[in-house]
């Protein structure tokens, strides 16, 4: 089941989540001043897909954005196996312990020098 969580960091922007994944996100287009109002869509997670296969689009309302988002998440996830959503989680977690690190002043094992 996907659900939608609030970006607090852009206004108009929520993230989905299948489950713990990040798998996509609508927003309110920005940067255009003037232009007719469109939302944006984004479907698709790396890794765990291959380079293409994640798609996204504009439409005028945040309605017909979410409507094409699930038409493009059944194509999607169709294909997705339940290695593709571990190779996300392994890499989200990796990147936490990284930056953990990081944080605490160490360096990961391939920046320390070799004695």
């Amino acid at each position: 089941m996907l659900t939608r969580r609030r970006y607090p960091e852009r206004a108009h922007c929520w993230h989905i989540y299948f489950g713990d994944v990040h798998v996509g996100s609508i927003a309110k287009c920005v940067g255009n001043p003037g232009a007719a109002e469109q939302w944006q869509w984004l479907c698709g997670f790396y890794p765990g897909s291959k380079p293409g296969e994640q798609t996204g689009g504009t439409a005028m309302t945040f309605d017909q954005a979410r409507a094409d988002f699930d038409v493009a998440w059944r194509k999607f996830s169709a294909k997705r196996t339940e290695a593709d959503y571990q190779a996300w989680r392994d890499q989200r977690d990796w990147t936490a312990r990284k930056y953990a690190m990081w944080a605490r002043g160490e360096r990961l094992p391939s920046q320390q020098a070799r004695v």
